[in-house]
């Protein structure tokens, strides 16, 4: 399953590059769902990506790394799942049913998830990849009378006391709060067809919170006091939609949609996390992604 030139860009030698090694599939998913939203993923040479793809797969396990040379993590298995979905190349993942049991494994009986079997660390980032991974797996939902592969009651049990007094989601029970765990508990408990009366269920707080992300400069933050990212544009706006599309409405969209375009590179194209500063394909995703 390893080809005999991992997939290659032009700066492969540069430090940043070293320092970002790890996170290659993530970076590969990023450009490639980028390209997709612009209807451009014909661009793309799909066996080339396939075969980076596989070629992170550890057969011993079921899973994936960042990177050929890397260990597996849930966070890259579910990367890995999202490209060979978007090629429509899920028949090529060697072993579904390996796959399912690593991650089914990763669950602890709090309901939350491990990134890795050698993590004590739990996150709401990797209950929402776990669970959306089954769903890419047709896990989830179990069609009756199969029992779902994971304690899906405890599952949302957990990821609900993630909540804080003002209605945003942290990282653990009791963490600080911050739009992109918003995201990933929102997008999690809507999986586990949680409603979104249970999801905010005081009076519109969580609402309220996500709309007072906006800035005066029509970008989002993640927290209160701090300053606009684009890459919020995605977070902010699908937990938004996800609690009800007329959630929309209590955000200024053309601000926001202006904010993100001036901080686009006008000579290269990407995306920056704010206008002017430098382009990169994380923001470029995220930025595009909120204006889709």
């Amino acid at each position: 399953l390893t080809p005999s030139r991992p997939l290659q860009h032009s700066n492969s030698d540069t430090f940043e590059s070293y320092l970002l090694e790890h996170k290659k599939m993530s970076g590969v998913y990023w450009a490639a769902t980028a390209l997709d939203l612009l209807g451009s993923l014909h661009l793309l040479d799909k066996e080339e990506i396939i075969a980076f793809v596989l070629s992170c797969y550890h057969p011993d396990v079921g899973a994936f790394g960042g990177n050929y040379n890397q260990d597996p993590h849930l966070l890259y298995t579910l990367s890995a799942l999202q490209i060979l979905a978007l090629f429509h190349a899920l028949d090529r993942l060697p072993s579904p049913s390996l796959t399912l049991s690593y991650i089914t494994s990763l669950q602890t009986p709090s309901g939350a998830f491990l990134g890795s079997p050698d993590s004590n660390s739990t996150d709401t980032r990797y209950s929402y990849a776990a669970i959306l991974s089954l769903h890419l797996l047709s896990a989830l939902p179990a069609p009756a009378p199969t029992p779902p592969p994971i304690d899906t009651t405890a599952a949302t049990t957990w990821l609900l006391r993630t909540r804080n007094f003002d209605g945003a989601f942290g990282c653990v029970p009791g963490a600080e709060y911050h739009a992109g765990q918003v995201f990933t508990a929102v997008a999690a408990l809507s999986l586990l067809s949680t409603p979104a009366s249970a999801i905010d269920p005081d009076d519109n707080a969580l609402a309220d919170w996500l709309a007072a992300r906006q800035t005066p400069s029509g970008g989002l933050n993640g927290r209160p006091d701090k300053d606009p990212d684009v890459c919020y544009s995605w977070w902010v706006v699908a937990s938004l939609a996800i609690l009800g599309p007329e959630k929309l409405r209590w955000i200024a969209v053309a601000r926001l949609e202006r904010f993100v375009l001036e901080a686009q590179d006008g000579e290269r194209g990407g995306v920056a996390d704010r206008p002017g500063d430098v382009a990169d394909v994380f923001h470029t995703f995220f930025g595009v992604a909120g204006l889709a």
